[in-house]
């Protein structure tokens, strides 16, 4: 069940309790107590079939709860691997803007790591063989290593940003859906109490043998 499924409240048992309330009323005395207990028995259990709805409808929306509670605990864990990757690529970033401005200062990839990661083109035989274009080859692919870095921090924003927004609405459904629970245990507690005050213990006879 979707944490946006509107949910409804049961029917107020209140007319039900009203019209038990008329049966024991003085004025029903002459009436037939056959007919009136019949009348009786259905009202019961009509207000039975009330609480139980009510119990389902409680039952449903604290299923909505946990399922929402759930999609929030993996939006939760999705934002904080973000933010591990995104402090990663941070301290990253940094060490690039830390660089010096003489390309002999700069921190590149080491020459082995050039050889592996750089696209086949900037590093032939021939680029290899010439140490100033290696050298440029080299600069031109940490420029574009930071910025892709770069580009990455921002999309990690932008997603964190999203995740938020989404995690702030979630926390708004399953604040909606608590209030909505509350309602229906007190309206169910209130049945229960009113269930309670009609139904009179039977009236045990005791007898009193006469002695001779």
């Amino acid at each position: 069940m979707s944490p946006d499924t509107t949910l409804d409240l049961p029917p107020s048992p209140d007319d039900v309790i009203d019209k038990l309330r008329e049966l024991v009323d003085p004025t029903f005395e002459d009436h037939d107590s056959a007919a009136l207990s019949i009348r009786a028995m259905a009202l019961i259990g009509r207000l039975k079939s009330l609480n139980r709805a009510a119990n389902n409808a409680t039952r449903a929306h604290k299923d909505v709860t946990a399922e929402a509670r759930h999609d929030m605990d993996q939006s939760h864990l999705q934002l904080q691997n973000l933010l591990y990757e995104k402090r990663h690529l941070e301290r990253e970033i940094e060490k690039c803007r830390q660089f010096a401005s003489v390309y002999q200062d700069v921190p590149l990839y080491t020459l082995e790591e050039f050889k592996e990661l750089a696209p086949e083109e900037h590093r032939t035989d021939q680029v290899l063989a010439d140490e100033h274009q290696l050298m440029l080859n080299r600069l031109n692919f940490e420029l574009a290593e930071r910025q892709r870095l770069d580009q990455r921090r921002k999309e990690l924003l932008q997603q964190k940003e999203e995740l938020l927004k989404e995690n702030k609405a979630k926390l708004t459904t399953m604040d909606s859906v608590k209030a909505y629970i509350d309602a229906l245990m007190k309206t169910a507690s209130e049945t229960q109490k009113k269930v309670d005050e009609l139904v009179v213990p039977p009236t045990e006879s005791t007898s009193n043998p006469t002695t001779s």
